[in-house]
């Protein structure tokens, strides 16, 4: 079933290379492995006769393809998430799914089968018929943002193909370091050249995002006291056991597996460390601006009573908090542009396919960008279950996600 085939050996090429970001990084890129992939869309761009720009120090690769004015501008990010491995990635096609389990893995001695079930992830049930890109049940795909750079490479490569076509002077840029919060740190809205962007870093067909999360990461340290345990009493400070109780201070309801639409949450994504110390790493979500500021003053009250209650058998404090935003919501911008999300409607309703208008939960480049004054919705892109294991791709959906591209860009 399998027709663009062009587009799909892009993004099975891309998937193949590891480009995970790493948020302990100081750098950018966090990781020189992103230069891989910068590299080679840069070299690709040049091959299709594209006026490519490559930033190698900070990893941006930027193009355009000059046609009619205004231009626009399409964003896609090169890095995946330090979430789940990105290395040795092996996608295979899983041609016209029937429906039901799709085994990633099979059983080997002292290894179970990994499946990909309906049971788990509904929204495959939507999808039989289709050819499904999976992995092999150990590494993420890559989708994040792989399928949004494969589009946009396409839409290239079908402008230098039908010259005869008029189009918009179609400028790009390919970040690094999305998925840490640092994607447009050293962005040159010059070198870009759209006024107007979208960034292609959304999920199912129809996908249309114009509202996204006010963001921020903390850190918390703990300093414990270890001793032996058979003269612990009265003496042993447990750091682990300090951040345990930290944690437990938060509400238990408003964890990222409890929210959904506009509600907000905290998420506990790492937690290091001993008796002696102990680091815990949370991000704060919040689509509204008030309730994202009490997030974080909540984090730090909690942080506060903490040390209150272990001050005097430690002599001090105990735990350290630092609380850094990493982007806020584009909402309160991007309602002076609403041109932008009505274009793309209209485009998705010529191409057979229901707009589905809804908030990011998550943020992309195009926050950032929206606040440098770039508005910046956000596109589908087919791709599904990003940040783990049990991601994939639909080939048809990566198709019409290309010709959506293609439409937007026409003169």
């Amino acid at each position: 079933m399998i027709t663009n085939q062009n587009l799909i050996n892009r993004f099975i090429r891309y998937v193949g290379i590891d480009t995970q970001s790493n948020e302990e990084s100081a750098e950018q890129p966090t990781t020189s492995k992103q230069r891989d992939l910068a590299g080679l869309l840069y070299s690709e761009l040049c091959e299709m006769g594209v006026q490519a720009v490559y930033d190698e120090e900070h990893c941006y690769v930027y193009a355009k393809l000059p046609g009619e004015e205004p231009a626009i501008g399409f964003v896609a990010h090169m890095d995946t998430s330090p979430a789940a491995s990105g290395c040795g990635v092996t996608p295979h096609i899983v041609e016209n799914y029937p429906g039901g389990n799709i085994v990633l893995r099979e059983a080997a001695p002292g290894a179970d089968a990994i499946l990909l079930r309906p049971s788990d992830f509904p929204e495959l049930r939507n999808h039989v018929g289709e050819d499904l890109i999976v992995t092999n049940g150990t590494t993420l795909l890559g989708s994040d943002d792989k399928s949004g750079i494969s589009e946009i490479m396409n839409l290239f490569e079908y402008y230098t193909t039908h010259p005869e076509q008029k189009h918009r002077t179609i400028c790009a840029a390919f970040t690094p370091d999305e998925e840490v919060g640092r994607g447009t740190e050293n962005f040159d809205i010059e070198q870009f050249g759209a006024r107007e962007a979208y960034t292609v870093d959304g999920g199912g067909l129809g996908e249309l995002e114009y509202e996204c999360f006010n963001a921020a990461a903390a850190k918390i340290e703990i300093t414990g006291r270890s001793v032996h345990p058979g003269d612990a009493k009265n003496t042993m400070l447990n750091a682990i056991l300090i951040g345990m109780e930290f944690n437990a201070l938060l509400p238990a309801n408003e964890r990222p597996e409890y929210t959904e639409g506009y509600e907000g949450f905290y998420h506990l994504s790492e937690v290091k460390g001993g008796v002696d110390s102990a680091k815990l790493k949370y991000i704060i979500r919040d689509h509204d601006s008030e309730k994202f500021t009490a997030r974080k003053e909540f984090m730090k009250a909690a942080a506060a009573l903490i040390n209150t209650r272990y001050r005097l058998a430690a002599g001090g404090d105990v735990l350290s908090i630092s609380i850094r935003d990493q982007y806020y919501n584009m909402a309160i911008h991007l309602k002076d542009h609403m041109e932008l999300i009505t274009r793309a409607k209209e485009a998705l309703q010529t191409l057979g396919i229901e707009p589905v208008v809804s908030p990011i939960r998550g943020g992309t480049d195009g926050a950032a960008l929206t606040y440098m004054g770039i508005p910046c919705p956000n596109l589908c892109t087919g791709g599904y279950n990003f940040h783990g294991r049990f991601e994939y791709a639909s080939v048809q959906e990566l198709e019409k996600c290309a010709e959506l591209l293609i439409l937007l860009a026409a003169a």
